[in-house]
């Protein structure tokens, strides 16, 4: 009996939960980073680029562009999510709050507030390198 031919066809429905884990670990990371050193360590933008670029190829998401889209913008997402889990925590431990309570609670004026306080130009320059970063390694 003759061996049946394997499919060349890849996998399509991965990439998708590889960018979910990707997006939600790198967001959980910045997040225990910045609080553990006490900064906002905007250089953690450039390992969440690189997070989110690998875990897409390694999804296999063939298409060049849609993967360097969804780096673009996942990296953008979740430098604003860690950034509004970093304040919130901040004004929820003040508050007596855990993180989540205080996150659902700040609102997005404050939460843009305290991150224009927060950052300075140093985060911005990181956020700038991170995606030209996620840009070159999704192509």
């Amino acid at each position: 009996m003759p061996p049946t031919p394997v499919s060349a066809r890849s996998v399509n429905w991965l990439w998708p939960l590889m960018l979910l884990i990707a997006l939600v670990a790198a967001v959980l990371l910045w997040w225990f980073v910045a609080l553990a050193s006490g900064r906002q360590a905007g250089w953690m933008a450039i390992f969440a680029a690189l997070e989110l670029a690998f875990m897409l190829r390694l999804g296999a998401l063939r298409t060049p562009w849609l993967r360097i889209g969804l780096t673009v913008l996942g990296t953008l997402l979740v430098a604003v999510v860690a950034n509004w889990a970093i304040a919130a925590s901040y004004v929820g431990g003040s508050l007596g709050l855990v993180p989540w309570e205080s996150a659902l609670r700040m609102g997005p004026h404050l939460a843009w507030t305290l991150m224009q306080l927060a950052n300075g130009a140093a985060e911005v320059i990181w956020l700038g390198v991170a995606l030209v970063v996620g840009w070159f390694v999704a192509r």
